[in-house]
Parts: structure tokens; C-alpha cells; sequence
């Protein structure tokens, strides 16, 4: 038998054994010894045949680490070890098999999209009303459309090779996004207009699945916060399969039997397991975690905004990592490096590298700063700009191409940022090499040209013209099949991952099962069983409320599945347009895990209420009422399940959820019966879900025996007397009739859940374009010679501001840790860790510092303390402004702090942002001119007037790109005319061209005179060059380099050179990856040296602390920070101010205002259908208590509409307020006022809109005073509604924790509003409400009573005299204790 180059013994009796294993192992068929392995042991003595399903997770982590080797002294320089792809690739060249290869053709791509332009691009109220009335016209060509036609790609030809690693670069907005979905198959989803044609190996798209050839990693990371990063990539292969790679592995076996081979034994035993279905999942994350270096955080979850989970920079990797999982050969990668320091970028590209040259794969990789070492990693490149393909080819050839045109590469200047900035307008003039020459700007449209008629674009030509030969593609490679696993497997995955996600939930449904026991105690107090009787139909009505709160409550909890669903959705659609799994895999679990829930809810529900309110003591109507409320239970979680997914935002999912619940409760029969409904209307008794489960319950009930009695003047039972009074059956059959629809309803909300997830897509998607805007159209026309002028003029600041020095000595900060966290670098004392330990330096005006340190060391650590950001922890240390003790309040004044996340409200425009950070933070004695003229300066000195009235919008669905955020969160800090500007990575997320962009205009900030420190990941060469001065901290917070640059970086390779054993720098090589490589903890272990000690003993060392001496003393003459107050601003101009941005966001915010109207006037006409002509009818008890049952039904719905819909927008506003607040902008009550004040018009226009509708339809009586206090109740109870919906959100850490809060509330509120139970009932009744100030407690009685009684209280007619000889206000007061003398009372208590 032939061993493997690997397999070679080191004695006879070692080969022995292996061969003897195998040798037994070989006479298995070959199907079955795809299954099996050979596990060796340590010694070699007991190697055991093992089912490869076996395998455990310490043998799988010993077995990885014997093939990959990590300790190998082979290993690449950037610790990467290549050895398991080598053994794999030997392993199938010796019985000559080769992995499949891919070929990826575009020719003649275009793509356009439509926008609106100018002020029509603008999302207000007035534009989204418009687009609506533009897109119904156009579905009857009565109306062209007034959309531009903008271009995003043009006439993109080009080849993909295998085996070759390409570059994909371009400036923001020049189409490499596009380009990639394009080449992915997935632009389809975008609505853009593709033309051209896609071709992998000769294929055209429609022959195939791409989705199974090709892996697109979109550069946003959309994931479940809830899972950890080792769960979402096993969930991803587990979804991604095995694809051919099985086929591969038994037609590999097959040779190696035939051929006599044995192959590495550990390599075989990896290799069946990474390809049979359940096992794939654990070996091939154990290998993208390593590759990815995730394993540090692999067992913590992904986290969000709200929940604390891992960085940016991780995120990214597991976003990446999502898609390297699965079995694909082609890798479209989008900018898969934001958030990396430039080292992990390297290793992790280089990783990607090995796997494309071995597996024979295919990647083209779009990257945003790639340094000059992860440039060189590639073999070809494409360059892009607006739209055209600038250069394709070989990245040796080029600088050469450039030079052709006239452009040359500086010699220190990195190969790819110099290739992102030739093309724009304002940087290419710099690398003109012909000065003889005039220069003239050259186009990417020119570049275009001038590639075709270069000899690497002739010959891209020359092969793209021969057809590629199709008997050279793998027939394993392109596969028709949709998904990757089988559907048992899929089904399987995604049931353990929502068991997982309802464990990571549990509190949202314990804090839920908790709301319904109190619920259930409230409803119990309410209709304690030793007052509820059984004489009379009122009797029964009281029953019949209770039954109605019952199912109102038990369906209500569901409320929370569709926050749930919403917040799920874009993970679902980029797992879904991934083709992970079909949409049935994903709403099956869903289903089935809630049934047990369920019941649980249920039981407790009915364990708790039922005999204690005295229903009927039967034992199998116990059981027959709990199967009721367990299928309404189904049917509103299915119900709720489906809204979310048809409205897609939680605004719109409130809103379609309302309207929904409205019909289905409105015509269940119990606020309007049956008998006295419309007959356009009965078809919606029919078609609710609730008048299946009322009916179901009520006929259970009320033909029990305890109902059988027949009353005085009666010849019926009372059972049926009462069921006939409300319009339903006295059947026992109508009992299984209402169970089987809502058996039905439950299955057809599932199926439609199903259906609208499988077909609609999201309303907002990250667009494949930016939006497109006058300004931005207007800016690129325009000539170089004004741009070029308005760059080299000098900007000057037209307010003037004090030069402000910052001094620290020997800051320290700890953090309490627990008990079992002692040790690790935790003293004993207080069991505190420590993050800095001693550092100390000085920030001087005029000088732009660098604060940088590998990732841990404490710069963003060490910027909030200086800064006062940290608001927990022990801080000690002394810190001086210019010579004097830090004050926090003042030192806010003069402070500016760009967060390393962009922050901002995002319906208000560039422009608008700055004049409201300028308007709070600049002093009251700069009027308004000065104020615009300086806020004009800043735009100019941040290159932000291109775009000044662009709106900000959301981070990756539409408005400004992560430039121009960057770009902003400076300007909203410049305007604020600081001494001291605090910068936290500003060139994070940013490509080299927007990086260089950005520093430029921290350059001229610092040029100005200001202090400016910036925290900054590894830069580029050019970059690192701007900066004067640097403090460099190690692992462990302890500073080791303090100083000056020097020219070049000058001084610092000096410093690090003149210690023993730091290699040299080389040529050309980066002194800020030189320095951070020398200074790693793995080489300082190597030099047995402490850098820290050595910097304490350096000359270097005692000129900071003389300077630091000399800056910590007050200069003769001058005097300490002083403000009069502690804002800027008044308390009025604050007021005013926070109220002018949020009516800016709200008339720019449609999805919210203009739903919100839109769904008012939507309610209303139900209403006033629903309840037509009732407020006529007075000659009935009944018509009575249904025009009472309308004004009940209006506040339930639109109140609670409110409530819900405010809470997203106001949670938006409250992490920008955080930021606000910090910069000492405001106080809180200023933001409340802004956020509370605005609502009340839009509350006014809401009510107007309602009470005009319903008033008329339902036809109340036409007086002024009944009508405007009519319209007063209603607009304030709206108004209450909302604001309580903004304290939820207040006092809760995030949006679906608020919604299940304020939702304890509803059934509360609506069980004491007097409408279920008469209040001179309940007060009879319930221990809670024996005081009448209980039901002043809920706002429901407040506005029920006051809209009751202005209608009915003063009525003397006698119209109900021949029913209970009473005039109508007599009648409400004997049933509802109205009293028309606490009108007044009940106006204000509402006001």
C-alpha cells in the first residue's frame, strides 16, 4: 500500500498499525467508509475505527490542531499556516483530482435606477403624499412618471479569473456594490435596470442557481443580536450544506482504493466530517473561527445598539465569516475590512489567498484602506469610478497605465490610495507628471476609453471574444438545486436555533407571563364569583364582559410576536435572498415552539380565573373554554405573526396591526350585536376570528346547568335568554363551529405569514445607489478651478476662541469586577482590574496627536476619561486645563467629542444639524449673522457644501454615505467653536480616499490653533504623516511612547530602532504597522524586554515631565475657565430650539406623521361605518350602550395606536439625545419639551380629522359645545396615549422591552374604564375600584365619562320610559354613576 507524503512512519511498527487500521477499514463499500474514520490516539498504540458522527468536540480540537499546526515553525509571517490546505490539495492531485474552478464573464453591463431629484428626493409629508397620488395615476398612465434616470453602471465588461485574487477599488458612489450584486445574481431584488449579460463558466444565470455557485458578503452586518458568533456561523453551515463536496469525497475514495493509497489519516477523519449533513456545521466553524480569529469571542453573543455583544470590527469578520461556511467557489466580498486594523485585514485576506490558490477558488474582494501589504496580496485589480471601469488587469501593470496618461505615484505613497484619488476632481492635479504640460482634468469616462486602446485592455478584449469552452467547467460546480440541505435539515436547524432565541428572550416572556397573571388577579378581583349572579340578562351581560376582557387579554399578549417578527426581518431577508433555507423552514418552529407556551398561559389564565369569577363548575366546560382560549391564543400569535411581515416597520406594523384588531373586535358582536349592525357590515361579524371565540365561550357557558333556570316572565331559560339578547345562537353545536375557525384562521394566518415572507421584500433596503440630489448632480459638473481655489485658500474662523492646553499626570482607572474574576490582573483589594495605570502627557494647541495602541490597550478608555465621558469606575489622577483643575461644567464649553459612531437625527439635513449644535453651544453674544457666516466657514473647512442639504438619514438604508457621517460628526463638533476636539477613530469605515478626506480637515482644524487628539487603528503612510505627536500605549493601558514624530516619523524609528533586538524598518514600509508589529507582546516576550520601563528611563521620558510641570502651571496674568451658567444657552432658547429640530424631523419623518393621519382617517370611516347613525337612536337601552360602546372603541384603538407607533421614533431621538446631553447642548426637560410639545399639533390635525368624520356619520348631536368637547376629550386622551408611549421607552433599555412595558398597561386601563363593567358594579364588586378615584386612574374613564355625559347627561327626553321608565340621563346614572356636576373636575384632571 502507498502512504501519503504525510503518512510516512517514523518506525515499522507505527506504519503497521495505520495500514492494518485502514486496510480493515477499506473492505467497508465505499458509502459507508465515507462515514467512518481512523481516530488516532497519542500514543499510537490504541487507534481506533470510529462512526464519524462520533466524533467529540476535545477529539475534533485535537485532530484540528495536529493538521493545522499552529506551533508549525513553517508558518507564514502572519501566523497563517497553509499546511491542511496543502495536505487536502496532495491528498486529491495524487489519484488526479482537481477542485472544481469558476469563471466568472460580465460583458456590457448597464444599470440604471430612478429617482426623485432636489426637493423632490426629500421624504416630507407633502413629497410622500404626493408619490402616493404619482404612483395611482401611473397605474392608469394618466401620469407619467417625474423620476430621473440616473446611471449607476456603464457598459462593464470583464473576467473573473480563478485562481487569482482581484482588487475590487473605487471612491464611495462609483458602482462597486453594484458590480457585486450584479455579478452575485442578486440585483434583482435592488429595482434597478440591468442590461447585459453574466456568465459563470459559459453559463448563463438562468442555468443555474448562483446563489449556490456564489457567496455575496454584503458590507452590512445584519445578524440576530441574540446569538453568539459560534451559533450564527454553525446555524449558516448547517443552512449552506455540503454542496459537492460529497460527490467529490466518495469519487475520491473510490480512486485511492483502486490506486492502493492511504492518505493522512487525521485529514481523512476532518474531511468526512466536514462533509456529511449535521457535522459539517462543527468542523467548518472551528476552521473560519480560527481563520477569522473569532475564537477569543466565539462564545459571545453578536449583540446591537442596545445590547452590549462584540466590536464593529468582530461583527464584520462574522459577517464574513457567515458566507466562507458554505461550500461555494466564487466570493464577491463587500468591504469586508471596516472596522479591521490594517494587521487582521492582512491575515485575514491572506487567509482567503491560500484558500483561492489551492481550492482553485474565485474572489473578487472589495476593500476600503488597504495598506501597500494587503494590496500586494492580489493578483489583479479593478478599478471603478462613477460607474466605469477605470483599469482591469494585472496589478503590476497599473502605475503603468497611469503613467501613460500622465499620472504618477508618489514615492511614499500607498499604490491603492493613490489609485482612488487620481480619478476625483479635486485630487488628481497633485499627480500630473507633466508640468511642461497644461492640465486639464481627465474623466473616468476618458480612463474608460483610453483602457480599451491600452494592451491590457486589448487583450481583456481579445479574450472576452472567445467564447469560454464549457467542457472545461466541473459538472459538480453550478447546481440547479435551491437549497443546500435537505429539508428534515433545514427545518432541524431552524428549530434549534428559535428554542435558542426564546431562551435568550425569556425575559420578554416571563415579564409577559407575568403581565398576564397580574391581569389575571385584576380580572378575578373584578368579578369576584360572590357577587356575580345569575337572576338576571344584566347578570349575563356582566358575564359577557368578563368573557370578553378574557379573550381580549389572552389575545393582547401576542401584541408582542409582531415587534419581535419586525426586528427579525432583515436578518430573515438577507438569510432568505441567500437561499439559507424556504420560508416555511423559518415560520414552522415559529408555530411550533408557541404551542407549548401556550398552554402554559392559558393554564395559569384558567386555573386563576375560571372558578373563582363562578363560571359554570363543570369540569368539561373547564376544559372546553381552556381549548377556546388556547386556538384564540394560536390564532392571535399567527394573526399578529403576519401583520409584522406585511408591514414590514414597526410604524406600519402598528399601524395595519390597529386596523386589523379594530375589525376584528369592532364586529365581533359584542360592542355592536349582531342584530343591530348595518348590512354592509355583517360580513365582517362573519370574518372575525373573535366572534368565533366569543360565541364559542358565551354558548359553553351559558347553556350550562347553572343558566338553566327559567325567570319570571319568561319561557326560556335564562342561558338562552341571555346568548339571545346578544345576537347569538343558543346551539351547542355553534360551540365546535367557533373552535374549527379558529383552528382555520390560526392555519390560514400561518400559511399567509408564510406566503408574504416568502414574496414581499423590505420597504427600505440599502440602496445599490446613493440618493440622488441637485446639489450632488450640480457638484459634479462643476469646474476644477473653484474647487482648486476654495482648497488652497487659507480658512480662516470668523470667531475667535482661547488656545487651551491639557495636562494629565499618572492617571489610573479601575473597574469592580466579581469575586470569581480574582487574579487575572485584579488586585485584592476591591477586586478591581485596572485598564490605565499611570499614563501621563500633554495636548498642546496647534498640535494634532495620535492615540494609539494595539486593540485592549485603553485608547477610547483613556479619551472618555479625559474627556469626562466615564460616569463608572475609579478614575485618579490629576488633570489640568492650560494650569488649572479641571472643571466638568466648564470644560464641556470648550470641548468637542467625535464619537467613533455617528450619531445624528436622520430627517434633518447637513445644513440644519449644524445650525442647531451651533445654535445650543455657541455663546448667546454671537448673533445669528456671525452664527451663519461661521457655520458657512466649517462647512467649507469639512467639504460638507456639496451636500448641505442632503439629509442625513439611517446608517446602511438611505441619506449620507459613512464619509460624509464622519465629515459631519466633526462639523457638528467644530461649530462649536472648541478649544479642544476630541476625536475617537475618524477614519474608521472609511476608504482611503474619504480617510484622506477627513484628515485633511482634522489638518486645518488643527492648523487653526486648536487641540486635537484623535484615537486612529493602523493608518496609511499619508495619514500617519499628518500627525505631529504621539502617545502609544501597550496591552495592560501603560504608556511607552510619549513624543514628537518627526519628519517622516523620523524620531520615532529612532526611539525604537536605538532598543536592542527591534529589527529595522524597512523601505517603504509603514512606521505605524513597523511600530505597533515591534512593540506586540509576542515580540517583547521574544526580547525579554518591558517597553514600558525602557520608555521610563528614556531622555524622552524626563522632557515630558518637565513639560508637563511647566503646562500644569497657570502662565502669569491668566485665569481659570469661568461661565456664567451652565448651558450656553437659556433655558427658553433651549426649549425653542429642541422644538425647531424635532418640527423639522417630523414633517421629514411621513412614515410616522402622515401614517399616523392616514391611519386616523382610515379608523374613523370604519367607525363612522361601523356605528352609522347611532348617535340618533335613543329609544332603546341598547342603542344607548352602542353609541357608548363607539366612543369606547374609539379611544381603545387610536389611543393605544398612538402609544406604540411614537416609541421607535422617540427611541431613534433618545440615543442622539445621549450624545447631545454629554456635549452639555441641553438639560432633559428641554429634549422632553421639543419631543412632547411637537406632538400636539399633529395630535390636533388627528383628532379634527376623527371627530369631523365620526361625529357626522354616526350623527351625535350637532351642538357647538358637544362637538368642541367632544373634539377637547378626544385630543387629549391622544395626547395622553402618546406621551405614555414616550416615558416606556424612557425608562426602558430598548424598543421591544418598551412596547411589552406600556403594553402591561392597555388591559388594565381598558377593564376599569367603566365600558366592561358598569362602575356602580365595580365598585360594588372589586376591592380595587370601591374608590371612584381608581377608575380616575385610567384615562379611558376619563374621556369615556367626559364624552358620555356632554352627549347623554343633560338629556330629559323619555324615550326609555316604556323600558325602565327613566329618562335617558337617568339611565346612564343609575347604570354608570354619571355625574354632570364633575365635568369641570374631569377637564382638568385630563388637561
Amino acid at each position: 500500500m502507498k502512504l501519503s507524503q504525510e503518512e510516512q512512519p517514523n518506525s515499522s511498527s507505527e506504519s503497521y498499525r495505520k495500514m492494518t487500521s485502514w486496510a480493515a477499514l477499506e473492505r467497508l463499500p465505499t458509502r459507508s467508509r465515507a462515514r467512518r474514520g481512523i481516530l488516532l490516539a497519542e500514543d499510537q498504540e490504541h487507534n481506533r475505527e470510529i462512526e464519524v458522527k462520533e466524533l467529540g468536540l476535545v477529539e475534533r480540537k485535537n485532530v484540528l490542531e495536529r493538521l493545522i499546526q499552529i506551533n508549525n515553525p513553517n508558518q507564514d509571517e502572519t501566523g497563517n499556516n497553509p499546511t491542511f490546505l496543502l495536505k487536502l490539495k496532495d491528498r486529491m492531485n495524487r489519484v488526479g483530482l482537481e477542485f472544481p474552478t469558476t469563471e466568472v464573464r460580465f460583458e456590457h453591463l448597464n444599470v440604471e435606477a430612478e429617482a426623485h431629484v432636489g426637493s423632490r428626493a426629500s421624504p416630507s409629508i407633502l413629497n410622500f403624499s404626493l408619490n402616493i397620488l404619482e404612483g395611482f395615476l401611473k397605474c392608469f398612465h394618466i401620469l407619467t412618471s417625474k423620476k430621473k434616470l440616473v446611471s449607476i453602471l456603464h457598459d462593464a465588461s470583464g473576467i473573473i479569473k480563478p485562481r487569482r485574487m482581484t482588487l475590487l477599488l473605487g471612491p464611495p458612489g462609483s458602482g462597486k456594490t453594484t458590480l457585486l450584486l450584479a455579478l452575485a445574481g442578486k440585483l434583482s431584488k435592488h429595482h434597478l435596470k440591468l442590461s447585459g449579460r453574466v456568465t459563470y463558466n459559459g453559463q448563463g444565470m438562468e442555468e443555474f442557481v448562483p446563489q449556490r455557485a456564489a457567496a455575496y458578503v454584503s458590507q452590512h452586518d445584519l445578524h440576530l443580536p441574540e446569538l453568539t458568533v459560534r451559533e450564527t456561523l454553525a446555524f449558516s453551515a448547517r443552512c449552506h450544506g455540503v454542496g459537492p463536496r460529497y460527490e467529490l469525497l466518495v469519487e475520491l475514495l473510490r480512486r485511492e482504493k483502486a490506486a492502493n493509497v492511504m492518505p493522512d489519516l487525521d485529514l481523512d477523519l476532518i474531511m468526512k466530517a466536514a462533509v456529511l449533513e449535521g457535522r459539517e456545521a462543527n468542523i467548518v466553524t472551528d476552521l473560519i473561527l480560527k481563520v477569522l480569529r473569532l475564537e477569543a469571542c466565539a462564545d459571545t453573543v453578536v449583540g446591537d445598539e442596545m445590547t452590549r455583544g462584540i466590536s464593529g470590527g468582530q461583527k464584520k469578520r462574522v459577517t464574513t465569516g457567515e458566507m466562507l461556511v458554505g461550500p461555494e467557489g466564487v466570493l464577491f466580498m463587500d468591504e469586508i475590512s471596516t472596522g479591521l486594523d490594517s494587521s487582521t485585514t492582512f491575515q485575514i485576506v491572506n487567509s482567503l489567498r491560500h484558500c483561492v490558490y489551492i481550492l482553485n477558488g474565485t474572489a473578487l474582494i472589495s476593500l476600503l484602506q488597504p495598506a501597500p501589504e494587503t494590496y500586494d496580496l492580489f493578483d489583479d485589480i479593478i478599478l471603478l469610478s462613477d460607474g466605469y471601469i477605470v483599469y482591469q488587469g494585472p496589478c503590476e501593470n497599473v502605475l503603468e497605465f497611469f503613467e501613460h496618461m500622465g499620472f504618477k505615484c508618489p514615492q511614499r505613497k500607498g499604490v491603492a490610495d493613490f489609485l482612488q484619488e487620481v480619478t476625483s476632481r479635486k485630487d488628481q492635479e497633485q499627480y500630473w507628471i507633466y508640468r511642461d504640460k497644461p492640465y486639464g482634468f481627465v474623466t473616468p469616462k476618458e480612463f474608460s476609453e483610453a483602457m480599451n486602446s491600452f494592451h491590457i485592455g486589448q487583450k481583456l478584449g481579445d479574450e472576452l471574444a472567445i467564447p469560454f469552452n464549457k467542457s472545461e467547467g466541473h459538472p459538480l460546480d453550478l447546481t440547479t438545486k435551491k437549497y443546500g440541505a435537505s429539508n428534515k435539515e433545514l427545518l432541524k436547524a431552524c428549530m434549534d436555533r428559535q428554542i435558542i432565541l426564546m431562551k435568550r428572550n425569556k425575559f420578554v416572556y416571563v415579564f409577559k407571563l407575568v403581565q398576564l397573571i397580574v391581569a389575571a388577579f385584576v380580572t378575578t378581583t373584578l368579578f369576584l364569583r360572590t357577587e356575580m349572579h345569575r337572576n338576571t340578562v344584566a347578570d349575563g351581560g356582566i358575564y359577557m364582559g368578563a368573557m370578553f376582557f378574557t379573550l381580549l387579554s389572552i389575545m393582547f399578549n401576542g401584541f408582542a410576536e409582531l415587534h419581535m417578527t419586525v426586528e427579525r426581518l432583515p436578518a430573515f431577508y438577507k438569510q432568505r435572498d441567500d437561499l439559507f433555507y424556504p420560508a416555511w423552514v423559518y415560520t414552522l418552529p415559529q408555530w411550533m415552539i408557541r404551542i407549548p407556551m401556550t398552554f402554559v398561559e392559558v393554564s395559569i389564565w384558567m386555573l386563576i380565573t375560571y372558578y373563582p369569577i363562578g363560571y359554570d363548575p363543570s369540569l368539561a366546560r373547564f376544559f372546553k373554554q381552556f381549548l377556546v382560549l388556547a386556538c384564540i391564543s394560536q390564532m392571535a400569535n399567527g394573526l399578529f405573526r403576519l401583520i409584522g411581515v406585511v408591514g414590514r416597520n414597526i410604524t406600519a406594523a402598528n399601524t395595519f396591526g390597529f386596523v386589523a384588531f379594530l375589525v376584528i373586535l369592532g364586529l365581533s358582536g359584542f360592542v355592536l350585536p349582531r342584530d343591530d349592525m348595518n348590512k354592509w357590515t355583517l360580513w365582517g361579524y362573519y370574518l372575525s376570528p373573535f366572534t368565533y371565540g366569543l360565541n364559542a365561550m358565551a354558548v359553553n357557558e351559558f347553556l350550562g346547568k347553572s343558566w338553566r333556570h327559567v325567570p319570571a316572565n319568561s319561557a326560556e331559560a335564562l342561558g338562552v335568554v341571555v346568548l339571545k339578547s346578544q345576537g347569538i345562537s343558543p346551539e351547542a353545536r355553534w360551540y365546535w363551529i367557533g373552535v374549527a375557525a379558529l383552528i382555520g384562521f390560526t392555519l390560514l394566518f400561518n400559511f399567509l405569514f408564510t406566503f408574504a415572507l416568502e414574496y414581499l421584500d423590505p420597504f427600505e433596503e440599502p440602496h445599490a445607489a446613493s440618493e440622488v440630489s441637485d446639489e450632488a448632480l450640480t457638484a459634479v459638473s462643476e469646474g476644477s478651478d473653484m474647487e482648486a481655489n476654495s482648497t488652497k485658500r487659507q480658512r480662516g474662523m470668523v470667531l475667535p476662541f482661547q488656545p487651551l492646553s491639557v495636562t494629565f499626570n499618572d492617571i489610573r482607572y479601575a473597574i469592580d469586577m466579581p469575586h470569581e474574576k480574582k487574579g487575572q490582573g485584579i488586585s485584592d483589594e476591591g477586586f478591581r482590574k485596572e485598564i490605565l495605570k499611570g499614563v501621563s502627557g500633554t495636548f498642546r494647541p496647534g498640535v494634532l496627536t495620535a492615540l494609539m495602541g494595539v486593540s485592549g490597550a485603553g485608547k477610547t478608555t483613556l479619551l472618555d476619561v479625559l474627556a469626562g465621558r466615564k460616569t463608572s469606575g475609579h478614575i485618579k489622577g490629576s488633570i489640568t486645563i492650560s494650569g488649572c483643575p479641571k472643571n466638568q461644567d466648564t470644560f464641556a464649553r470648550v470641548t468637542g467629542y467625535c464619537e467613533q459612531t455617528d450619531i445624528h437625527s436622520p430627517h434633518v439635513a447637513v445644513y440644519e444639524s449644524l445650525v442647531y449644535s451651533a445654535w445650543l453651544r455657541l455663546p448667546p453674544e454671537v448673533d445669528s449673522r456671525n452664527r451663519r457666516m461661521f457655520i458657512e466657514e466649517v462647512m467649507e473647512l469639512v467639504e460638507l457644501t456639496p451636500i448641505r442639504n442632503a439629509l442625513v438619514g439611517l446608517p446602511g438604508v438611505n441619506g449620507l454615505s459613512t464619509e460624509q457621517r464622519k465629515r459631519l460628526t466633526i462639523a457638528v463638533e467644530l461649530v462649536a467653536n472648541p478649544s479642544i476636539i476630541f476625536m475617537d477613530e475618524p477614519t474608521s469605515g472609511l476608504d482611503a480616499r474619504a480617510a484622506a478626506i477627513v484628515m485633511r480637515t482634522v489638518r486645518n482644524t488643527v492648523d487653526t490653533g486648536r487641540t486635537v487628539v484623535c484615537t486612529i487603528h493602523q493608518p496609511s503612510i499619508d495619514i500617519f504623516d499628518a500627525f505631529d505627536e504621539m502617545l502609544l500605549l501597550k496591552e495592560g493601558g501603560e504608556e511607552i511612547y510619549v513624543g514628537p514624530l518627526g519628519h517622516h516619523s523620523s524620531k520615532l524609528i529612532e526611539y525604537f530602532e536605538g532598543i536592542n533586538g527591534v529589527p529595522k524598518i524597512k523601505d517603504g514600509y509603514n512606521p505605524a504597522t513597523w511600530m505597533l508589529e515591534v512593540t506586540s507582546a509576542a515580540q517583547e516576550a521574544a526580547l525579554g524586554v518591558n517597553f514600558a520601563e525602557i520608555y521610563k528611563n528614556s531622555e524622552i521620558y524626563e522632557r515630558n515631565k518637565a513639560l508637563i510641570k511647566e503646562l500644569s502651571t497657570p502662565a502669569p496674568n491668566s485665569k481659570d475657565l469661568y461661565f456664567p451658567s451652565q448651558y450656553s444657552q437659556s433655558f427658553f432658547t433651549q426649549c425653542r430650539t429642541c422644538l425647531w429640530k424635532q418640527h423639522i424631523s417630523y414633517w421629514r419623518n411621513p412614515q410616522y406623521s402622515a401614517m399616523k393621519l392616514f391611519y386616523t382617517a382610515m379608523m374613523a370611516l370604519l367607525f363612522g361605518t361601523i356605528f352609522w347613525d347611532l348617535g340618533t337612536k335613543r329609544e332603546r337601552e341598547r342603542d344607548l350602550l352602542n353609541a357608548i360602546g363607539s366612543m369606547y372603541a374609539a379611544v381603545l384603538f387610536i389611543g393605544i395606536q398612538n402609544s406604540l407607533a411614537v416609541q421607535p421614533v422617540v427611541g431613534i431621538e433618545r440615543m442622539v439625545s445621549y450624545r447631545e446631553r454629554a456635549a452639555g447642548m441641553y438639560s432633559a426637560f428641554p429634549f422632553a419639551f421639543g419631543q412632547a410639545v411637537i406632538e400636539i399639533p399633529y395630535t390636533l390635525i388627528q383628532t379634527i380629522i376623527y371627530g369631523v368624520i365620526v361625529y357626522t356619520m354616526v350623527r351625535f348631536e350637532w351642538t357647538v359645545s358637544k362637538f368642541f368637547l367632544f373634539l377637547f376629550f378626544m385630543c387629549f386622551t391622544f395626547l395622553y396615549f402618546t406621551f405614555h408611549g414616550m416615558m416606556a421607552v424612557a425608562i426602558t433599555p430598548n424598543n421591544t422591552i418598551s412596547i411589552v412595558v406600556s403594553s402591561a398597561f392597555y388591559p388594565l386601563w381598558n377593564v376599569i374604564s367603566g365600558y366592561l363593567i358598569p362602575k356602580t358594579v365595580s365598585s360594588r364588586m372589586s376591592t380595587i375600584t370601591k374608590s371612584f378615584s381608581a377608575n380616575l386612574l385610567s384615562v379611558l374613564t376619563l374621556c369615556f365619562d367626559g364624552d358620555r355625559e356632554f352627549q347623554y347627561g343633560g338629556d330629559g327626553s323619555t324615550g326609555l320610559a316604556r323600558h325602565r321608565g327613566a329618562c335617558t340621563a337617568c339611565f346612564l346614572r343609575n347604570l354608570e354613576a354619571s355625574r354632570t356636576d364633575l365635568i369641570p373636575v374631569k377637564l382638568w384632571t385630563n388637561l
